[in-house]
């Protein structure tokens, strides 16, 4: 299936991240050209000569996207870079860290709100009047299935990925009667070495990495593992090209946990 990916221009945040790499290598290899983020030069640095890209197909940009003058400046670069952009993907994310709520402060929430939901929402900000121009376009926000699940404890990253997705809903009905089509992804595990700092969050030293894998996939209809970042890529790839133009608001699920809610 050709989807139309070529020559596309690509914004994706957090991109030397394990998933942010994997969505950078999907689109290049559909031929788009990406401008992506990352908090360091080296880190940007040490990950373009891997991704196989042609002269001027990618791009990094140092950006924190904690704050909202870099987070203008990374959307306004990468369009002076491409004379455009297609695709916006907000991908950074932070898993917060786990407490109860009578041990939990405003600061850890404010710090786990403020990467998975006030940086998505000044992306958009910033991203949609070049959409809007143009009348076409797509996005594709990385949420969690912690978005329709939550977990004792984990009060902090659960809600604020419940946010993402009713943001991701509205910006939907917002940006939809003039041809953009937004979306979310929502991946179970995944793994990257995120998955891991969530491991040892939750289960200290009492479990090796396989164990707490098994324990954490015990419910999912097929294979008992995490997803592959490439797998949360591909969802994205459908999700932002036009072959899933008439699909607006949805979350996709990128775990084999079959839920009676989606």
């Amino acid at each position: 299936m050709d989807l139309k990916l070529k020559d596309k221009v690509v914004l994706v945040t957090g991109g030397t991240g394990g998933i942010g790499t994997a969505i950078i290598k999907g689109f290049l290899g559909e031929g788009a050209k990406v401008a992506f983020s990352s908090t360091s030069q080296a880190k940007i640095d040490a990950l373009i000569p891997t991704l196989d890209a042609a002269e001027g197909q990618v791009q990094g940009f140092v950006a924190d996207m904690t704050k909202e003058e870099d987070i203008k400046k990374f959307v306004e670069d990468a369009k002076a870079h491409f004379g455009t952009f297609d695709i916006v993907v907000p991908n950074a994310g932070y898993e917060g860290k786990a407490h109860p709520v009578q041990d939990m402060t405003l600061e850890l929430f404010e710090q786990t709100y403020m990467l998975n939901v006030f940086a998505v929402m000044l992306m958009l900000k910033y991203a949609a009047p070049t959409l809007i121009e143009k009348q076409s376009g797509s996005v594709v926000v990385i949420a969690s299935a912690a978005a329709y699940e939550p977990t004792a404890g984990n009060s902090a990253y659960v809600s604020s990925k419940y946010a993402v997705a009713g943001l991701t809903k509205c910006v939907a009905m917002e940006l939809g009667p003039v041809g953009v089509h937004v979306n979310y992804v929502c991946p179970g595990p995944v793994d990257t070495p995120m998955m891991l700092r969530i491991e040892k969050d939750f289960f200290g030293d009492s479990m090796t990495h396989e164990e707490a894998m098994a324990a954490l996939s015990e419910n999912y209809a097929m294979d008992k593992r995490y997803a592959k970042p490439e797998e949360v890529a591909n969802a994205v790839l459908y999700l932002a090209s036009e072959v899933s133009s008439h699909t607006a608001g949805m979350g996709m699920h990128v775990d084999s946990k079959v839920s009676p809610t989606s």
